[in-house]
């Protein structure tokens, strides 16, 4: 699980692209959103600015850990269709690139059997 979540080598098939990237949606939501009720809960306003610099923080770190995870699946992604690591930062290309990043990771299947980057995810031991 942990050279899952935040190791770059390796392959994950469609699957675990889908479950990994809902499940980081379901962590964000629920720490913002107690991070922004526990802001609200105060009605000094002192201490609710006090509250929103340590949830700030919080949410920081919670934030980089989730961008990580997010990226070392993503990169494992690309893996197991066969290309570099590195066409993760497809996304960053205007209007096409975020479009082609997620019918290439989302949608495309695999390479079939082993490929450069490891052993077919999708295999039976």
């Amino acid at each position: 699980m942990k050279s899952l979540l935040f190791g770059f080598e390796g392959r994950a098939n469609r699957a675990t692209f889908w479950l990994v990237n809902v499940g980081l949606i379901v962590v964000e939501a629920i720490v913002f959103g107690v991070a922004g009720g526990a802001s609200m809960m105060s009605e000094d306003p002192s201490a609710a600015m006090a509250s929103m610099g340590i949830m700030g923080i919080v949410c920081l770190l919670v934030l980089i850990v989730l961008f990580w995870i997010g990226l070392a699946v993503a990169v494992k992604r690309w893996h197991d269709r066969g290309k570099s690591g590195w066409w993760v930062f497809i996304a960053f290309v205007p209007v096409i690139g975020g479009l082609w990043y997620i019918i290439e990771c989302g949608f495309l299947k695999g390479t079939t059997g082993a490929n450069a980057y490891g052993a077919d995810p999708l295999a039976t031991a």
